[in-house]
């Protein structure tokens, strides 16, 4: 029976480990927090990151903040203390690169191996299999870590060097908002026009308009359904400033994105911050639209600047 590490065993993480554990893995996991649902499905606690360390060769730490991350590796009872050659750590929280990048050395003193680790995926996609893990840094060391990712997922890449699963994880989340804000806008419309909202949600699900977005949330957007979150929309607007400074060091466009993120700042200011995406649909259903004279001006002035 095969050990795996798990730490940080919230939205993201505890689905992972529970498909670990339903796959006949022995998981020693570990969170601040309270882990009674994973010790009843059969995982194993730890008391410190540095104890999931000792009692694994490959970890998967999902931490929601560089300074969480930070003290995981660096702390009094931080993995770096019990870490040993060989040993694997995998990162699949999102961080700023720089920071995220900073903890290779110190695995690498030790021969061992700190990855570039990314999930893209809704909790509900990753309890179910669905969600898609994105990985880089040592070739080698990944190549490992996708054999064991088939414990909790179906569908794993590398992409090179470090830093290019946060790219693409980055790439992908520029895509989830605007998938998202165009789902309200629709969904906004159709509510407008009296149409049969949920036969309207199946036939464009079945067709070529759909995303995945539409799909996971259309109809939480046409019931005004958005609790419990499956993501939050301060948790995507969080984003935004790392997807700027990703499109700024490569001097790449992206007029979607800046009026999603206005969008999505409009939402934040009317309360909706810790509601799921599908709460966008409020904001779209109470935008002012600008009279069709007015918009055929502003497309005529853009064509003349």
């Amino acid at each position: 029976m095969q050990t795996v590490g798990v730490i940080g065993l919230g939205k993201i993480g505890e689905p992972i480990a529970m498909n670990f554990l339903a796959q006949g893995y022995r998981v020693v996991g570990f969170r601040r927090g309270s882990m009674i649902g994973f010790e009843q499905a059969g995982g194993m606690s730890a008391r410190s990151a540095a104890e999931v360390g000792a009692a694994t060769d490959i970890i998967f730490s999902c931490l929601p903040s560089d300074q969480a991350l930070e003290e995981v590796v660096n702390g009094p009872d931080g993995l770096i203390t019990a870490t040993r050659r060989g040993q694997i750590v995998v990162e699949l929280g999102s961080h700023p690169l720089k920071s995220k990048q900073s903890h290779v050395a110190a695995f690498a003193r030790h021969g061992a191996f700190f990855l570039d680790g990314e999930v893209a995926g809704t909790p509900s996609m990753v309890a179910a299999r669905k969600g898609v893990v994105f990985l880089g840094g040592d070739e080698t060391a990944s190549a490992k870590a996708m054999q064991v990712v088939t414990g909790f997922a179906d569908h794993c890449y590398f992409f090179g060097p470090f830093g290019s699963a946060s790219r693409v994880k980055l790439i992908s989340n520029l895509l989830v908002a605007v998938h998202v804000t165009a789902a309200a806008e629709a969904v906004a419309l159709a509510l407008k026009c009296g149409v049969d909202v949920n036969t309207m949600v199946e036939a464009i699900g079945a067709g070529s308009g759909s995303s995945t977005q539409f799909q996971i949330r259309a109809r939480w957007m046409a019931d005004g359904r958005f609790v419990p979150a499956q993501g939050t929309i301060d948790q995507l607007a969080k984003y935004f400033a790392l997807i700027g400074s990703l499109a700024d060091e490569v001097d790449a466009a992206t007029p979607l994105l800046d009026q999603v993120s206005s969008l999505f700042g409009k939402a934040a200011d009317s309360g909706l911050g810790n509601y799921d995406v599908a709460a966008m649909v409020q904001v779209l259903s109470q935008h002012k639209r600008a009279p069709y004279s007015e918009q055929a001006r502003i497309s005529n002035d853009h064509e003349t600047a």
